[in-house]
């Protein structure tokens, strides 16, 4: 392998196979999802289609929270330890697949859903709470159907480095899409929840207890061998 990769350390690259991909034997809880929303109107059809979505995904077999952002702090404008913080970040690592769904306003997501991703660090000691989970996203719209803030949500999911599956849902008119008692009309906009939800829960049945290996990285590798090597060199101290 040198002779064709010089560049390569054999000993730190990953030769991916079944045995690896192998589900572990202690994962017999459902699924753990949770779902975010972005809006803290009294009446917020994200929270709205969040919890028609949990609906879903708890007749599908998963076991679902969903976070109140009301109260949240402005990222930076608190402590870590306030207790919406924690509470937060809790749940991320409690969850092994999320769904993120908010409201478009200026033709980008929420400040309220926003503030929820920013107070989540891509490090918590040598936890990364986020990385190798599921990812759904969806949006409500206010007029006519877009795709902005889903395809923003996309973008921070990858730099979470969280797996998000290729459905995704955006309802425009919300205010048409629930009746009186909060619940999600039939229509084509709430099958595509049910497809979401649906391809959502089979992503995270392959995924989980796998998340780990399927994202640990070759660089990262040799950065922790190099680091290593560095510390335990007597010839560096």
């Amino acid at each position: 392998m040198n002779e064709t990769l010089p560049n390569i350390d054999p000993a730190l690259l990953d030769l991916p196979s079944l045995d690896k991909l192998s589900l572990p034997d202690d994962l017999e809880h459902k699924p753990r999802i949770l779902l975010l929303y972005g809006s803290n109107r009294e009446r917020s059809f994200s929270r709205l289609m969040s919890q028609e979505a949990a609906r879903l995904l708890e007749a599908l077999g998963c076991e679902t929270r969903i976070f109140d952002p009301s109260g949240l702090p402005l990222p930076d404008d608190a402590p870590e330890s306030h207790p919406k913080v924690q509470e937060l970040r809790d749940l991320v690592i409690w969850s092994e697949g999320q769904v993120w769904c908010s409201p478009e306003r200026h033709g980008s997501m929420s400040a309220v859903f926003k503030a929820q991703i920013d107070w989540i660090p891509l490090s918590m000691g040598a936890v990364r709470p986020t990385q190798g989970k599921t990812l759904a996203v969806m949006q409500v719209c206010g007029g006519s159907q877009s795709f902005n803030a889903v395809n923003q949500m996309r973008v921070l999911g990858r730099w979470m480095r969280m797996v998000t599956i290729p459905n995704q849902s955006s309802v425009p008119k919300a205010f048409l899409e629930f009746d009186d008692a909060g619940r999600m009309k039939p229509s084509a906009f709430y099958d595509r929840v049910v497809d979401v939800m649906e391809e959502l829960v089979k992503f995270t049945l392959l995924i989980r207890g796998r998340g780990s290996y399927l994202v640990d990285r070759y660089s990262e590798r040799k950065e922790s061998a190099e680091a290593l090597s560095a510390r335990v060199n007597q010839r560096s101290i």
